[in-house]
């Protein structure tokens, strides 16, 4: 078919000039008529009517015009741009090329919008500490744009496992289905093939998406971890249309000179279609690539180039490339603004012409943010837009689709608090289930096999991340820690962590980070993150602002031991003391310690404020001892204790500051068990601003009085639950 060749320029003008003219002529002959009119019967009354009249049909048929010329000033854009699709691509089918800028007229490439209430598929392979973190970057940016409920796909190992499924079950975001399926389950399909590739098994995963998704599923997305969306994914996903014949597989060129095999001397790629396909952002037709017999393509493709290849470079990358180079057909070419990779030799600037075309940006660099390209500092604060933006705003229910409401539970829990009680952003605090990001840096321990193995649980916000370090340096077996932040604070914890070589050095301490949500701090919720991820037989429930004792770690070991603490029900008592200094020179032992005593350096913990939360601990018998020694429970006792993992946990109903630890205490002495106080152990609370939350307590009569209320209602809960034992706390005055 012969094209006739347009001159846009020209023909716009063409048009312009013939519409005035027209406009010129009608109005000049109007005129004339007027005129001779108004000449004829200057002073008719009537006349001057008709004439105006006659000016006002003028004008109606001047804005007809004007209509009509922007109407074919459209059609002309619109048939230009047909011709120069028609020219640079050969057919109107394949999109915008992989060399252009997507930018230009919005009736360019239209392809049928998604339907509201579909449901989009998306695929990721995520496994280990650093991936899960990571990946929350490309989940923020899918959720911010998206208008369609999603179902994330995730290839895991345990690790990743257990940090996504409580992500996204505690952040709880409507109309966002999650499945997991774990590599290892599948690993014997590529663990044949060596990788060079720094993702090793891994970054093979991807090949396996045909058998690993269910056979329901038609077609997903498929995404590297270090992608950050710009745009709606639906527009990604209405792509598939396009998917026509045999093509199966969207992919976006390669933006760098890999696979021509240029880059250094006796550089041997693997083969590739022109430039090759970057496999960081994927349209997977499952339905094709399975008719296609896909596991067989690839397997076979793999076991002839590895025999003069030996191995893979870019895992994934290099078969899938290899695959399309025997089999075109099977390739459908994305536009670049779909993946742009801000990779080392990158030609990405080729690719766009404005900053704003862009879709999706692909930090494929070692380098990340760091990578050298003149626009970075957009890309950069793009990134760290999502990466400290709240998450909590993502919670945007999706109206008018089933899959889109929120959680119904939780909205039937919230409808049945009274808004007219005094206390009631007290008991919604009990309610909220606050979003959760489990081991947000590497964690690798394995607890000592005699079976003694103790960690330190506690807690703490960004006013207490200066403890880290030094408790870090008294206490060296495994500890776990729950953090109260935002996100943009969590990228503050994270830059402290990284920078700390006494933190980097230790992988035994598990951090756990909530997203601060509420009014009140969530002291309890904490405590029971933290406990609930430790992994030794026995606990150490303690508070950030305490500093162990040196060597207190192995003490408590041989204590545990001794006390037989397996066969019976003990909570080992820690005795705490405290400073009103902020140097000190911490004692070495208990000798020096009571000399400090003496001498005013150091005094019993609030001997001076709140008597009532360590007498029961005996320090005068303690000052002498050098056994352990048995205490009763008191009213308002709160000691530091090391305990079984299985004990009763913090209950939720207290928040901020009162009663978040008395609490605890109450209800372990309720289960029987016998508190021992340990004769040569200590910790020393370090001085600090007091907490907003106290400030609260002491200035609100309202806080004061929804806490005694609260107060009351443990009580009588606890009599209910442990029947005739549990009376004496009902007598307890509050």
């Amino acid at each position: 078919m012969n094209v006739v060749r347009v001159n846009k320029k020209s023909l716009g003008v063409a048009v312009m000039l013939f519409v005035v003219a027209v406009v010129i002529v009608k109005y000049f002959l109007r005129s004339q008529d007027g005129w001779s009119e108004s000449k004829e019967e200057v002073l008719d009354f009537k006349k001057k009517e008709t004439m105006a009249d006659k000016f006002l049909e003028m004008e109606r048929e001047n804005q007809m015009l004007r209509k009509q010329l922007s109407i074919s000033q459209a059609q002309l854009q619109q048939t230009y741009e047909t011709y120069q699709n028609v020219k640079v691509n050969g057919s109107d089918d394949t999109g915008t090329s992989s060399n252009q800028s997507t930018s230009g007229s919005p009736c360019q490439n239209q392809q049928p919008a998604v339907p509201k209430c579909e449901i989009i598929h998306v695929a990721v392979v995520c496994a280990g500490h650093n991936a899960s973190r990571e990946v929350t970057n490309l989940i923020k940016s899918v959720l911010f744009y998206r208008k369609n409920p999603l179902h994330f796909h995730f290839l895991v190992d345990e690790v990743a496992h257990i940090i996504l499924k409580t992500l996204f079950q505690t952040w709880d975001v409507p109309g966002v289905k999650v499945s997991f399926y774990l590599a290892e389950d599948f690993k014997s399909d590529v663990s044949w093939i060596p990788n060079k590739h720094y993702s090793g098994l891994f970054g093979l995963m991807k090949l396996l998406i045909t058998k690993i998704l269910p056979v329901d599923i038609k077609k997903t997305i498929v995404l590297d971890i270090d992608v950050t969306f710009a745009t709606d994914i639906a527009e990604l996903w209405r792509i598939f249309v396009k998917l026509t014949g045999k093509k199966a597989i969207g992919l976006v060129e390669n933006q760098s000179d890999w696979y021509l095999g240029t880059l250094w001397k006796k550089h041997k790629p693997w083969p590739a279609l022109g430039r090759g396909f970057n496999t960081g952002v994927m349209l997977f037709d499952l339905y094709k690539l399975r008719e296609l017999n896909w596991m067989q393509m690839w397997r076979l493709t793999a076991e002839k180039e590895l025999m003069s290849l030996l191995s893979v470079s870019l895992a994934d990358q290099d078969i899938i490339n290899a695959v399309i180079k025997q089999h075109p057909y099977i390739v459908h070419h994305l536009p670049c603004a779909w993946n742009l990779q801000l990779s080392d030799h990158t030609r990405s600037e080729l690719c766009y012409a404005e900053v704003t075309d862009l879709k999706v940006i692909h930090w494929n660099s070692p380098k990340k943010l760091r990578v050298k390209n003149k626009h970075v500092e957009f890309f950069r604060n793009l990134y760290l837009t999502f990466l400290e933006y709240d998450g909590n705003l993502l919670r945007r229910e999706l109206f008018g689709c089933a899959e889109g409401k929120g959680n119904v539970s939780l909205e039937e829990k919230f409808s049945k608090l009274d808004e007219d009680d005094q206390c009631y952003e007290f008991r919604r605090e009990k309610i909220l289930t606050h979003r959760t990001h489990l081991y947000y840096l590497d964690y690798q321990y394995t607890p000592k096999p005699d079976g003694n193995d103790v960690t330190l649980v506690a807690q703490l916000s960004m006013d207490r991340l200066q403890m880290l370090e030094s408790i870090c340096k008294h206490w060296d077996g495994p500890i776990s820690l729950a953090l109260y932040m935002s996100d943009a604070e969590a990228q503050q914890f994270l830059r402290f962590t990284l920078s700390s070589d006494v933190l980097m050095k230790r992988k035994n301490v598990g951090y756990h980070v909530v997203y601060k949500e509420g009014q009140f701090y969530p002291v309890n919720y904490l405590r029971n993150t933290a406990l609930k991820q430790t992994n030794t037989p026995y606990v150490f429930l303690s508070d950030i602002d305490f500093l162990p004792m040196y060597g207190l770690y192995s003490y408590l070991r041989k204590a545990i031991d001794m006390m037989d603490m397996k066969s019976s029900k003990k909570a080992l008592v820690v005795p705490a003391f405290e400073t009103l200094r902020y140097r000190l020179t911490f004692p070495k032992s208990k000798a020096e310690l009571l000399h400090m005593l003496d001498m005013g350096t150091l005094f019993t913990f609030r001997y001076h404020v709140w008597q009532k939360g360590h007498a029961p601990t005996n320090f005068a018998k303690w000052r002498t001892a050098t056994t352990p020694y048995q205490v009763q429970w008191e009213p308002d006792f709160e000691p530091y204790i090391v305990i079984k993992m299985e004990c009763p946990t913090y209950d939720l109903r207290f928040v901020g500051f009162g009663w978040n630890k008395v609490s605890q205490i109450m209800e372990v002495d309720a289960q029987g068990y016998e508190f021992i106080v340990l004769p040569n152990a200590f910790v020393i609370h370090m001085p600090h601003t007091p907490s907003f939350d106290i400030a609260k307590f002491r200035s609100s009569d309202l806080y004061r009085t929804c806490l005694k209320v609260l107060k009351e209602e443990f009580q009588k809960d606890l009599s209910k639950k442990y029947g005739f034992a549990a009376l004496k706390y009902v007598a307890v005055e509050t």
